[in-house]
């Protein structure tokens, strides 16, 4: 599944974002709803089994959040920016544990877009879980809302192959895109070479859905393995 461009800012711990997301232990949700998978301990599961691959020693033990399976998508960003450095995901349900663990690393190692991450970046980095739920097919490519619903869509490009390409919720309101633009932005990271038309966008089959996401910094990560030994 080609991976979608996207730099999640990080939220406070508790209340309520100047557009109306409300935020709880960390996590984020949309439309008033109070998220029920995502946790912070998510993020700390990524960072072990990075911490884990980046020194060779064995898988950590098995977490403690729930294990259900979803759709589900891994960002890691670097810095105070919070610059891309991986993402990768997939829209097929997987259980969460094992789901977490592949897409830590494959994210991290495997983005074609950028070099594997190293241990020296380790301590500058920001992980990022988003669970997709609540998936809908679209009547036409403009059934969505913007910085409410992430986007798939699947489209025939100019040699009449078959190509996919999403975008989660966050990418077009942090560009500054409305929804045309996202589209032919989508289109084209899809592979679409030739020129947009009208036409084109109405040919195309579109999903929308929603995320629940959680963001922990190595600051975090580390402050949580200090209390760990308490």
């Amino acid at each position: 599944m080609a991976s979608p461009d996207v730099g999640i800012k990080k939220q406070k711990l508790s209340g309520q974002s100047s557009d109306g997301m409300i935020i709880q232990n960390g996590v984020t949700s949309r439309n008033g709803l109070t998220p029920s998978i995502v946790h912070p301990e998510m993020g700390f599961y990524c960072f072990d089994v990075l911490y884990s691959q980046l020194h060779q020693l064995d898988p950590p033990k098995t977490p403690r959040f729930c294990n259900e399976s979803h759709p589900l998508f891994v960002t890691w960003t670097i810095g105070k920016d919070k610059r891309l450095r991986g993402c990768i995901g997939t829209f097929s349900a997987m259980h969460l544990h094992a789901g977490l663990r592949e897409y830590a690393t494959t994210s991290a190692f495997k983005d074609s877009r950028f070099n594997p991450i190293s241990r020296d970046e380790f301590p500058r980095l920001t992980v990022d879980i988003s669970i997709l739920r609540h998936f809908e097919d679209g009547v036409d490519y403009l059934d969505w809302e913007l910085g409410l619903h992430g986007i798939l869509i699947e489209f025939n490009n100019e040699k009449g192959n078959k190509r996919t390409a999403t975008y989660l919720p966050d990418v077009a309101k942090e560009q500054g895109w409305d929804q045309i633009q996202t589209i032919d932005s989508l289109l084209h990271k899809g592979g679409f070479r030739g020129q947009v038309t009208p036409a084109i966008r109405r040919a195309l089959k579109l999903k929308r859905y929603q995320c629940e996401k959680v963001s922990v910094s190595y600051q975090e990560y580390m402050t949580k393995w200090h209390n760990r030994g308490c």
